[in-house]
């Protein structure tokens, strides 16, 4: 199995990229293995394996549960506040590992807690993401059995990756107690299917996942936004409002988002998914512990992280790898609802990029004077969330009363008015 996925992925890898139009359901809409699924498609692996029986009741896509899943994690749904953005969490913490991984995109957190896991027999198995041999983010989801291929799997690879395709090999080596480390779309199947595994034990570790692409598309957004895009390692859209690209040789280039050209790329929507423009799980909810970077203080280069503890086996996991990390302070600044509000205007009339000398300027008025911390992640989430509801609408409308879910309009509702303004609909359905 792990062969028939290289060589998928390395075909991917391999196929010219082309241009296309934006009203092309999926990226991937012509790859004969993904004939017959549904058009908002993200290739989480449900699919390509034995379980794909199970689509039409567990696919995000087709049925978005995440209200009755929460009901049955937490007894609850979500309450006013945070929670609509962020999910049910029972605490919140800002955390790196004290010995950092060096060959890590942070400090190696998620890699570490899985290898933990193995190493304490707590589980059988890992599912992660490896990276195709010759490539920095072309992904190979496994099955690891030792801390050494965990740690092994470190390094974020933002593509379109079918890691639930290796339900198959755990079934079939007879794991019982699995981790899992992956995005939203994929913990909502395995979440939704959970019952039906046979697992004594399964530990879900998120990781906060937005606007992933096929392998091809990756290579041409480095393309427009690195001057050497074929050494970048990694990178991040950080909360200073520019990317950071870390190359093979340690050196970071630092590209503002106002200056990368996403004409070159179809404009917005051009590289990106249908299935992740009809995403509304940013934060990874259904996760036992989530672990991203959206809210942790800059500098980047001190490797913090946030982490929210959502269950029980949340706090199993997060005592686990506790011993081994340092605690940060969250920070705040800033106000988001002028900045965002202002978005839905651009939702609704779409801008050029501006001649150099305004950009400049906005970088600057963006760095010194934009949300950080914790307002920097609920204007990043509130974005994402009108983004895409307003696609969904746009391209899937006879969907969206089974892809958006309810909290969705409620964590939106100070910008109802300015949106009905725009768009001459209400914001709710």
């Amino acid at each position: 199995m792990i062969d028939n996925a290289t060589r998928n992925t390395q075909n991917t890898k391999l196929a010219a990229p082309r241009e296309r139009s934006l009203s092309e359901i999926t990226l991937m809409s012509a790859a004969e293995r993904l004939k017959g699924r549904p058009k908002l498609c993200s290739d989480c692996g449900v699919c390509s394996s034995s379980y794909r029986p199970m689509l039409p009741q567990v696919c995000v896509f087709v049925d978005n549960k995440s209200e009755e899943i929460e009901r049955k994690l937490h007894g609850r749904n979500r309450e006013d506040g945070d929670e609509l953005l962020f999910g049910i969490y029972r605490s919140i913490h800002v955390i790196r590992m004290a010995r950092p991984n060096p060959d890590a995109q942070w400090s190696g957190i998620v890699t570490g807690l899985g290898a933990l896991l193995l190493e304490r027999g707590i589980v059988d198995g890992v599912i992660t993401t490896m990276a195709v041999p010759g490539t920095h983010h072309a992904p190979l989801p496994v099955l690891a059995r030792t801390p050494e291929e965990v740690r092994a799997s470190a390094r974020n690879k933002p593509c379109l990756s079918p890691n639930l395709d290796v339900l198959d090999q755990v079934r079939e080596s007879g794991v019982t107690r699995l981790a899992f480390i992956g995005t939203g779309c994929q913990v909502h199947a395995l979440r939704a299917m959970q019952d039906e595994l046979g697992l004594e034990k399964l530990y879900i570790i998120g990781i906060p996942c937005t606007d992933n692409v096929a392998y091809p598309d990756m290579m041409r957004f480095l393309n427009v936004a690195s001057a050497s895009p074929e050494t970048v390692v990694h990178h991040e859209f950080m909360q200073d409002f520019r990317v950071w690209l870390r190359h093979e040789d340690g050196h970071v280039e630092k590209v503002n988002y106002v200056d990368l050209d996403v004409s070159a790329l179809g404009g917005e929507r051009g590289i990106f998914p249908a299935a992740c423009l009809s995403c509304f799980d940013y934060q990874n909810t259904l996760s036992d512990l989530t672990i991203g970077y959206l809210a942790a203080p800059l500098p980047p280069t001190e490797r913090w992280q946030w982490t929210m503890v959502r269950t029980e086996a949340g706090e199993e996991l997060f005592n686990l790898i506790r011993p081994f990390l340092e605690l940060g302070a969250f920070t705040q600044r800033g106000n988001r609802l002028l900045g965002v509000s202002e978005y839905v205007r651009m939702l609704k009339k779409p801008r050029g990029r501006p001649p150099f000398p305004i950009r400049k300027l906005i970088a600057w008025m963006q760095r010194n004077r934009g949300p950080r911390g914790m307002e920097f992640a609920r204007s990043v989430i509130e974005m994402k969330l009108l983004r895409n509801l307003q696609y969904v609408r746009d391209a899937h409308s006879r969907l969206e009363r089974r892809v958006v879910p309810g909290h969705v309009y409620r964590a939106l509702a100070q910008y109802a008015q300015v949106y009905e303004e725009e768009f001459d609909r209400p914001l709710a359905p």
